[in-house]
């Protein structure tokens, strides 16, 4: 969960050529029930989620916590974008050597292919670079993922070590801090 204070929250809604980012609203909850019940969304993240456990345990407004960035295409939510900071206590994987912000994302798979997880993490990427200058942010994805592996070398990380989770090999990469040219 993201630390509070960490950056301002809400931000105002991010705007790109095609996509919205922005909190999350009582409208999004069918989209994030449809998100992590899909069983191709689960292939890469330990699988999907019952229907009926979600529909009984999703809040009203699902979501609803600082780094929770819905996204947005023509009103209706394709997807979530996440930055994350990760406890070296807590479960997952951590390096604080490298950073502890963790960027995450998920589309409906009818949004795949299309470019707009790029646009989407780009924007939120470039947000957080201005809310937090200096900060790196970290990447945690199944190698198995090949659209996964592609987003992230898209978005600048680099390979710091490869792991074992969930039964598979996870790929956990850094994005440094981007400076500012003067």
């Amino acid at each position: 969960m993201t630390e509070p204070g960490l950056f301002a929250w809400p931000p105002a809604p991010i705007r790109t050529a095609r996509l919205v980012l922005r909190e999350s609203e009582a409208r999004d909850r069918a989209a994030v029930i449809a998100l992590f019940s899909s069983p191709e969304v689960g292939t890469y993240v330990g699988g999907s989620r019952p229907r009926d456990e979600l529909e009984r345990t999703v809040p009203e407004v699902p979501g609803q916590r600082p780094g929770f960035f819905v996204v947005e295409l023509d009103g209706a939510m394709i997807g979530m974008v996440t930055l994350d900071q990760r406890d070296a206590d807590g479960p997952g994987h951590v390096r604080a050597d490298v950073g502890k912000t963790e960027l995450g994302y998920m589309f409906l798979p009818e949004a795949w292919g299309q470019g707009y997880a790029t646009e989407a993490c780009t924007a939120v990427l470039d947000w957080f670079a201005d809310a937090l200058p200096g900060e790196p942010v970290v990447l945690t994805a199944q190698t198995a993922n090949a659209g996964s592996m592609r987003l992230a070398a898209k978005l600048g990380f680099t390979e710091v070590e490869r792991f074992e989770a969930y039964g598979a090999e996870q790929w956990f990469g850094v994005r440094p801090p981007m400076t500012v040219a003067g």
